[in-house]
């Protein structure tokens, strides 16, 4: 029986790579895999999935106003879909995900952020906490040891930004994968200069 995956992290947390590592899995036991990805990813070029280990792979590329249950029907027939960046999803196609693993019969992994740099859902991982039959954080570290939950964005100085757009494609120039506590102590600290 098919479901609907939801695999979250914070940002480094291999994510991607672990996205890739599982195509690679379907494909060495001989079946297809439709990786997708949405479109206002476009980092590593339109239409790539990068990890920050190297690892790469072409995807289709969806955009909001498409229909996902409608471009997979002209992708033809596959095995499993594993997308990736599933957070920049709008809440209407996890919605076709699910009806495509109910309808199809077919596994769909989702690999993604669940929160903004705010600690606020994104739409696409809203919806993905709210239908998926399994749900799996992928661990990383803050740099005080403790598991990190946030996605603090930072400046050019290293301060962290606590206001701003929910959306701003970055990667560890932008980014650092925080404890909870440590953000917290960070606004405070920079509340106090």
């Amino acid at each position: 029986m098919a479901k609907l995956y939801f695999k979250f992290g914070a940002m480094g947390s291999s994510k991607s790579a672990q996205a890739l590592i599982t195509k690679f899995n379907y494909e060495e036991l001989g079946m297809s895999v439709w990786l997708i990805k949405p479109s206002i990813d476009d980092r590593d070029g339109a239409d790539i999935i990068k990890s920050r280990i190297g690892l790469s792979a072409s995807a289709q590329v969806i955009t909001p106003e498409q229909s996902i249950i409608e471009e997979y029907k002209k992708a033809g027939k596959y095995d499993v879909i594993i997308s990736d960046e599933a957070q920049f999803f709008t809440p209407e196609q996890i919605d076709d995900l699910r009806n495509l693993v109910d309808d199809e019969d077919i596994p769909v992994l989702c690999f993604g952020l669940r929160t903004d740099f705010q600690t606020h859902f994104f739409p696409g991982s809203k919806r993905l906490m709210e239908l998926a039959d399994s749900m799996t954080e992928i661990k990383t570290v803050c740099a005080c040891g403790k598991k990190a939950t946030v996605n603090a964005r930072i400046d050019e100085n290293g301060n962290i930004v606590y206001r701003g757009n929910q959306v701003m494609l970055g990667g560890n120039d932008s980014y650092v994968a925080m404890c909870h506590k440590c953000w917290k102590e960070g606004r405070k600290i920079q509340r106090s200069k």
